[in-house]
């Protein structure tokens, strides 16, 4: 049998953005889908881009995501013309994974109504839907919340307001870069929030309902303005907005 420490040390490498391109450089697409438009179904206020206004490298080995006040298209959104600009990147047909860790260092946006997240869905979106195909928030956090991060699980009987989660309570995540990570097992999901661990999960949480973590998931990145769960921006809130991610690394 190997020692724990030897089974860490077979894991490879699956999946790595670590962003070293050129200040401005866009996003590689070889890894990335930029998705395009609104999502009506969060009531989020931001149009999505493919602009590196939105998502670009900032020639220190980071992404930002920036959140804009601005419309510069003359974009229309569920609610009418768009208010603000956002990005959202995903993985979708480029890279997905069975079990892992999926892991990113990010500095937080801040401020009313903003809403970061990184987190993965099911392959199966296209055939089955949402949430029949699964959803793992590793990260989620709304900006009235400076100092608190989310996990959460989305599945048959349990999903949006119903997800099964837990938050973790740290310093104010805006002010540094911090480490999340999720690591995955069959029939188990840990959360961890700079090597701490804060939250897992396995079938016997879902009460009789389906665990549908057992499948291939792709990963999300994106920045979110407004919603039903952070509410709208207000006066107080900065714009541009920035996430700033240093990596993102996947191993099995």
């Amino acid at each position: 049998m190997q020692s724990a420490g030897a089974d860490v040390g077979t894991a490879a490498t699956t999946f790595s953005d670590e962003f070293n391109g050129a200040a401005g450089s866009a996003v590689d697409t070889r890894k990335w889908n930029l998705e395009v438009g609104d999502n009506v179904n969060n009531h989020e206020r931001q149009y999505y881009t493919n602009r590196t206004g939105n998502a670009s490298m900032n020639g220190q080995g980071q992404l930002v995501i920036t959140a804009r006040e601005e419309n510069p298209g003359n974009y229309n959104c569920w609610y009418g013309r768009c208010t603000h600009t956002s990005a959202r990147l995903n993985t979708s047909g480029k890279f997905s994974q069975t079990y892992g860790t999926f892991e990113a260092r990010i500095k937080m946006s801040h401020g009313q109504g903003m809403w970061p997240a990184f987190w993965l869905l099911g392959n199966d979106i296209g055939s089955v839907g949402w949430p029949e195909c699964g959803e793992i928030d590793v990260m989620e956090n709304i900006g009235r919340e400076p100092n608190t991060v989310h996990g959460t699980i989305h599945g048959p009987g349990y999903s949006g307001a119903g997800g099964i989660g837990a938050a973790y309570n740290g310093p104010r995540f805006a002010d540094g870069f911090h480490t999340f990570r999720l690591e995955w097992s069959p029939n188990l999901l840990v959360w961890k929030v700079d090597g701490r661990e804060f939250q897992r999960r396995t079938p016997a949480d879902l009460g009789g309902r389906r665990w549908v973590f057992n499948k291939p998931h792709f990963v999300i990145l994106n920045l979110a303005v407004g919603g039903y769960w952070p509410g709208d921006p207000d006066g107080s809130t900065p714009f541009p907005n920035t996430l700033t991610v240093d990596y993102v690394r996947v191993t099995n």
